[in-house]
């Protein structure tokens, strides 16, 4: 077994126990987990490979694995609400965020989206995040820093997302987590590069009219358009094949429209 495999001192871990109870930690030697299943040395998981079965003080078993980042963005300390993990998906996919692109936040909240973003761009690329709220701010970087460790490719700006632009750097995506994206339509021309790909998450049917109201006025934006996704787990059990009861519904509208150089330009 190479070191790599093996879990090491200070690695996060995802602890999930027989009744599908999750656990996320960071392992310390000579600490120990405790639970109502009962207690487990880090020492009986570093050392072991990912997808290790480890029994607690009760006998009951866990399985160790190192979490995904949709396992550790469900797991990790919020603030803020973060984007769940069928969102991330379809905005890293539809803002087509490549290794190398340069990325505009807004509204950091919990970091979720902006640990995705930063795996996405890569070391090449560029992620630059506004957030008001000192304490989300707090959160999200300790949030990322355990994560990945440092990161040199993130700026971190504090303030309102509109009085910063004017002095932006070109970026290639806008990607806004905010209660009022309209209002930021006309500003952010300034950074995004045309061509360039303008997408905002809301919560309401409403906010999204708004902001696919304004874009479709703004004659430097086209093919605007606003989706939401369902995702429905199905159980399947022999010959019971079934939908489950529930399901991650909505959560949250896209809507994204393209950056364009008007025709009378």
């Amino acid at each position: 077994m190479s070191v790599l495999e093996a879990f090491q001192d200070g690695e996060q871990v995802l602890l999930i126990d027989q009744r599908g109870k999750r656990h996320l930690l960071t392992l310390r030697k000579g600490e120990t987990f405790h639970s109502d299943r009962g207690w487990i040395p880090h020492d009986a998981i570093i050392g072991h490979p990912d997808g290790s079965w480890v029994r607690s003080s009760l006998g009951m078993r866990h399985l160790a694995l190192r979490p995904t980042l949709a396992e550790y963005v469900l797991e990790m300390p919020r603030g803020a609400q973060v984007i769940y993990p069928k969102d991330l998906a379809m905005i890293l996919f539809w803002a087509d965020v490549y290794p190398g692109c340069r990325v505009l936040e807004a509204g950091t909240g919990s970091g979720a989206l902006t640990l995705a973003l930063l795996r996405a761009v890569g070391l090449e690329g560029k992620v630059i995040t506004y957030e008001q709220r000192e304490e989300f701010a707090r959160r999200a970087l300790a949030n990322i820093h355990a994560r990945m460790g440092e990161v040199t490719n993130l700026a971190v700006r504090f303030g309102p997302v509109e009085e910063g632009l004017a002095e932006e750097e070109p970026v290639d995506r806008v990607i806004l987590d905010l209660p009022e994206p309209w209002r930021l339509v006309e500003p952010v021309l300034k950074p995004l590069r045309p061509g360039g790909i303008f997408l905002c998450y809301v919560p309401t049917i409403i906010q999204s009219q708004q902001v696919t109201e304004a874009l479709q006025r703004h004659p430097a934006y086209g093919l605007v358009e606003t989706f939401e996704t369902l995702v429905r787990p199905w159980n399947i059990e022999g010959p019971s094949v079934r939908p489950f009861h529930r399901m991650v519904a909505h959560t949250g509208f896209i809507t994204m429209a393209r950056r364009v150089v008007p025709e009378d330009a």
